[in-house]
């Protein structure tokens, strides 16, 4: 499937360019796994259970509706405010780089077009700002 750059974020235009709910499983699951090996990640590690099958299903749910496929997060938590969801926690610019080092590495394992992988990851550093803009470190 190919898609000039302008369309992503069109539609469920991304959603399909990341292989739909499978393929945002395998991204979710390789950037938790990223998160387990990467000493740069062990602040953001630490902030989370030791058991991550929430997260990672939580994340999952959250990126299926933000790339413009089906809503699962609100279906099955409702609402969610990304930067308020995460304001209990300390993320200033190294938790925040940290958590986009793993995305990206995770982004680079996936089978998407070059293009889409830039996209994708340009895109993700607007949440992960807003994220360490509202905890104020």
């Amino acid at each position: 499937m190919s898609f000039r750059s302008c369309e992503y974020g069109v539609g469920d235009n991304s959603y399909r360019m990341a292989g739909e709910l499978s393929g945002i499983t395998a991204l979710v699951n390789e950037f938790y796994n990223n998160m387990e090996v990467f000493p740069e990640s062990k602040k953001i590690r630490d902030m989370h259970s030791n058991d991550l099958a929430e997260s990672r299903k939580k994340l999952t749910y959250f990126l299926s509706g933000w790339l413009g496929g089906p809503k699962l997060y609100s279906e099955n938590y409702g609402s969610i405010n990304i930067p308020s969801a995460h304001r209990h926690l300390s993320v200033g610019v190294e938790e925040s780089d940290a958590w986009l080092f793993c995305m990206k590495k995770a982004i680079a394992k996936q089978p998407y077009e070059e293009p889409f992988k830039l996209y994708l990851i340009e895109q993700l550093r607007v949440p992960a700002e807003r994220i360490r803009n509202v905890s104020g470190t």
